[in-house]
């Protein structure tokens, strides 16, 4: 057994669901890092559902084997069921959010249940990383890249000596075939103009509303160094993510007028 296996308690979430095949693949991907592996995630897909929490209704829990539980809530009510109530014997040293079904890149962080999951972890002291395959809207993942490169890039980001506090890891790998996958890139936060998001109004067959958040990709010149310019060159994405969300800049520029 090697010093990794030896050395970390892993915790496994998503936020597309117990049963989704990312996370089984993530759960094999980690069996190479430790043989301390538990499982916490949401029972059914809760994309989107970004940082929240569930205040207003009860959490309700299913162990459905050793170390794996689902958990009817949000992604990030898994971490708080994982850290307060199922891992009371001690807290993990790694969480592990996906891997996602679908890109989690620019804009998308502040949406993703993928993400919050990480953040979550961040905030409670814990090593983080979030993982996903970009895909075409509308299409089914192919996650052979992140199968064929995420385990030697986490074995990269596991072993580092240095990680700020306050700050996690975003990875995404490109939508292409293996062996086009180019280089890990070390990007930035990159951002897609606005309008992105719009609502289908339809009706019923009772001819009552209805609406769909409606999501849509325009083609667009990104910005080099970003996430998103990454996954265009077919690189993949590694993009460090800090909890604190001041802009400095304004802060001191506010200073000088409201104070």
């Amino acid at each position: 057994m090697n010093n990794l296996s030896t050395k970390h308690r892993i915790l496994i979430t998503n936020d597309d669901g117990i049963d989704a095949p990312g996370i089984k693949l993530l759960e094999s991907i980690a069996t190479e890092f430790s043989g301390d592996i538990w499982v916490v995630a949401p029972a059914s897909e809760r994309s989107g559902a970004s940082h929240s929490i569930s205040l207003t209704d009860p959490l309700r829990m299913h162990q459905l084997g050793p170390k794996r539980f689902e958990i009817v809530g949000s992604p990030t009510d898994c971490i708080l069921m994982a850290m307060w109530h199922i891992m009371t014997d001690g807290p993990p040293t790694l969480i592990l959010s996906g891997v996602n079904s679908g890109g989690n890149l620019g804009e998308e962080v502040s949406y993703s249940g993928t993400i919050a999951a990480a953040m979550e972890g961040t905030l409670e002291g814990i090593r983080s990383i979030s993982i996903s395959q970009t895909r075409q809207v509308g299409t089914v993942a192919d996650f052979a890249p992140t199968a064929r490169f995420a385990p030697d890039l986490l074995r990269r980001c596991i072993e580092l000596e240095q990680w700020p506090e306050g700050s996690f890891i975003n990875i995404n790998f490109p939508n292409c075939p293996v062996d086009e996958v180019g280089q890990v890139r070390v990007t930035h936060q990159g951002q897609r103009p606005g309008g992105r998001l719009s609502i289908d109004a339809r009706h019923d067959a009772r001819n009552q509303p209805y609406f769909w958040v409606k999501i849509t990709h325009p083609r667009t010149e990104h910005e080099l160094g970003c996430d998103l310019a990454a996954i265009d060159n077919k690189d993949i994405s590694v993009t460090p993510i800090k909890m604190d969300f001041t802009d400095y800049g304004w802060q001191r520029a506010l200073g000088g007028v409201l104070s």
